[in-house]
């Protein structure tokens, strides 16, 4: 049988951060990289070999961009995408990773939350949807006080609040509706999970059906968005082997495509809860707690992610020990940002940056990462918030 042959052409729906990560890893694999998003600049355009700058939810912009661009393989990197167009993208032979029908489940709360708990019977917090500011009332006083409300599609944490109290739920449906996407009026409100801890399971799908994964990573969120991961999460084993079934489990449905075993890298988001373990979200590509992976081990979850689309082997991974990731963010709206402290940051030993090269700022906009390894959890932690707090952000 004969090798498949390379370079593919490779396109990517998302070009933010993440995205460029994957291109770096394909342009080191001697791949063709195409970076689509809605604006110019966008990090992955500045390492791709071709850019295409369109919404990518309009489904005609998209179907054009494909036939201009003739990709070999699809990658979604975000959310905000036409997932009804991507079937027609495989039934024409194009592989779209993992497959369409993962792309456009996990991409609705509502899908993504009905397979979990309904379908495959993991455990979830309590949940109920609401199309109006009523139902949400009502929703919220049959889960109780606290709740969490989440448009059913939106991306990076925008719409997500907690509702503390009835005084509260206009207030959050109105925050919801100026998240959400693709002008989806309906949230999910779920019932308040006091968790003790946090955890992504990077979950590594092949495509002759192997599932892989990497050590957990705790991490802690503010607005619904990652602040700051670490490397290895302490979880005790019987816990961890659960939530390595429960990811399986998912993954492994999410992979039936049309036309075969899709493959690819999940980030499997789980609640470590006083009384057990409950499943939280699932996103079908590189999460972005996953960004320590720049720095825990051989191989980073983007090049997991690309090895196993592409079919090449995966290798025993080498970890490094304790690391840790904190976000550097921007506080104020800007056309143009220069950065102070590069030097100071990465003084510390064991310390790394990563500046993601966005053209323009604006309020709580994850502008880099700084990342480290320390003898320790509790250390890596500790010097990766130091060196992002040592990089200034300077406004144009």
């Amino acid at each position: 049988m004969k090798s498949e042959t390379f370079p593919k052409r490779i396109l990517l729906l998302g070009s933010g951060e993440l995205g460029k990560e994957v291109a770096i890893a394909a342009q080191r694999l001697g791949q063709h990289v195409m970076a689509a998003d809605s604006y110019d600049g966008a990090p992955a355009m500045q390492v791709a070999h071709e850019r295409a700058v369109f919404s990518m939810l309009d489904p005609d912009a998209l179907r054009a961009a494909v036939e201009r661009l003739k990709p070999d393989v699809i990658i979604p990197e975000i959310e905000a995408i036409a997932t009804q167009v991507l079937p027609e993208f495989e039934a024409r032979g194009i592989l779209v990773a993992p497959t369409a029908r993962a792309t456009a489940i996990t991409m609705n709360r509502e899908a993504i939350r009905d397979l979990a708990a309904r379908d495959l019977g993991l455990r979830t917090a309590p949940y109920r949807y609401a199309s109006s500011a009523e139902e949400l009332e009502a929703a919220a006083r049959f889960l109780g006080f606290p709740c969490v409300v989440k448009p059913i599609m939106s991306s990076s944490g925008k719409g997500q609040s907690v509702v503390r109290d009835q005084a509260g739920v206009q207030k959050a449906w109105e925050y919801a509706m100026q998240g959400a996407r693709a002008q989806n009026l309906r949230v999910i409100v779920e019932g308040f999970v006091e968790f003790e801890l946090e955890i992504t399971l990077l979950t590594v799908r092949t495509r002759d059906g192997g599932v892989r994964f990497c050590d957990p990573i705790g991490h802690r969120q503010e607005r619904g968005d990652y602040q700051e991961s670490w490397m290895p999460a302490h979880v005790p084993f019987e816990i961890l082997r659960e939530a390595e079934e429960m990811a399986d489990k998912l993954t492994l449905e999410l992979c039936r495509g049309a036309h075969g075993q899709g493959a690819g890298l999940f980030g499997v988001e789980f609640f470590l809860a006083k009384d057990g373990l409950v499943f939280s979200e699932l996103s079908p590509r590189p999460h972005d707690t996953g960004l320590v992976t720049l720095i825990s081990q051989s191989l980073s979850e983007f090049e997991l992610h690309l090895r196993a689309i592409l079919g090449l082997p995966i290798p025993e991974l080498r970890t490094f020990g304790p690391a840790a990731s904190a976000v550097i963010l921007a506080d104020t709206t800007s056309e143009t940002v220069q950065y102070r402290g590069l030097a100071e940051a990465l003084a510390q030993p064991g310390t790394d940056l990563r500046l993601f090269g966005k053209p323009r700022s604006h309020n709580y906009r994850r502008m880099g990462v700084a990342l480290a390894l320390g003898a320790s959890t509790d250390e890596a932690r500790a010097k990766a918030r130091r060196a992002a707090s040592l990089v200034e952000l300077v406004y144009g």
